[in-house]
């Protein structure tokens, strides 16, 4: 308490500033992590700074923080711009620094991998092909009838040895089909050094009487046989009887469409042109056949007609089959 000049007392109020604990320093206290240069210039400022640009030692360290940060990344952005200048400086490429696409390493994998199998594959089989490892030590031949082995082996003329991929296989069955009896030859290899020939021979159909003996003809009219006709076997009366002669095919083409039944019944087949067609039964009957249209329809009429007693058995016409 004080005394006034005109004689009054005051009594003296407290400074509520004075007395206010300072808050800013309590928050400065929970922030004592942060470095002794943040409180060094906090101290520095003047106690009372203007309202207007006041800043509290909180949002004071948080904003050098970042300041701190933005300055160490470009430090961090310079430092890199140098070395990319260094290494321009000396002819490299920024490229040679990246590591190579893992799907470029596998793409070259495969074409290596490739290539070693290509060659593999190219080594064995210039082995095979130039070496005996695989080759023709044994022939195996099937089929045979009336051909004998040696013939056939004669005309397929392999030389023992023979690397298998040397043998052309369609070279061999032609030579093996020139052989008269033989209709057809199919040559096979098989590994590791066998050759296997499979022959189908020639089946006589029709049988013509020669200066020189029987001739044998078989279903496409071919001569391939001078010998002794098996039993039974229909003889052909034709004028020029082969392969290219009309007649001849129209008297083999009705000849194997008869039932067998049938066929064995035929002791001879005339083909004076391939409109007059007629066959001789061994008992004598006579069959007129007419030309080669409706053939399957006119076999089935003549085997329900030869049930029939005639002597005389007309199926020229499929339609109107007579028996006399």
């Amino acid at each position: 308490m004080t005394e006034t000049e005109d004689g009054s007392e005051a009594t003296a109020e407290p400074d509520d500033d004075a007395a206010q604990p300072d808050e800013d320093a309590g928050e400065a206290d929970e922030d004592s992590g942060e470095p002794d240069e943040d409180a060094a210039e906090a101290a520095a400022e003047p106690e009372n700074p203007p309202e207007d640009d006041f800043e509290g030692p909180r949002r004071r360290a948080r904003r050098e923080r970042e300041a701190r940060r933005e300055a160490q990344a470009r430090a961090v952005a310079i430092e890199q711009a140098r070395r990319e200048a260094k290494r321009r400086a000396q002819g490299k490429s920024t490229d040679e620094s990246k590591p190579v696409a893992r799907g470029r390493v596998r793409g070259l994998k495969l074409v290596v991998w490739t290539v070693l199998l290509v060659a593999l594959f190219v080594g064995l089989g210039l082995l095979l092909y130039f070496t005996p490892i695989m080759a023709a030590r044994n022939v195996v031949i099937t089929g045979l009838g009336a051909v004998t082995q040696e013939e056939v082996i004669a005309a397929a003329a392999v030389k023992e040895g023979t690397p298998l991929l040397q043998v052309n296989t369609d070279d061999v069955a032609e030579r093996v089909a020139t052989i008269r009896r033989v209709g057809t030859a199919r040559v096979q290899r098989e590994y590791p050094s066998t050759l296997r020939i499979t022959v189908v021979e020639r089946v006589p159909i029709v049988v013509k009487d020669y200066p020189d003996g029987s001739h044998l003809f078989d279903r496409d009219g071919v001569d391939f046989a001078t010998a002794p006709p098996p039993p039974n076997l229909p003889y052909l009366d034709a004028d020029n009887p082969g392969p290219n002669d009309p007649s001849t095919r129209a008297a083999l083409e009705v000849m194997t469409a008869l039932r067998p039944e049938v066929a064995g019944q035929v002791a001879r087949v005339s083909a004076p042109s391939v409109a007059a067609v007629t066959l001789t039964l061994v008992d004598g009957r006579e069959v007129i056949w007419g030309t080669t249209e409706r053939t399957e329809e006119k076999a089935q009429k003549l085997a329900a007609l030869l049930t029939q007693p005639g002597h005389t058995y007309d199926v020229s016409s499929p339609d109107l089959p007579t028996v006399k």
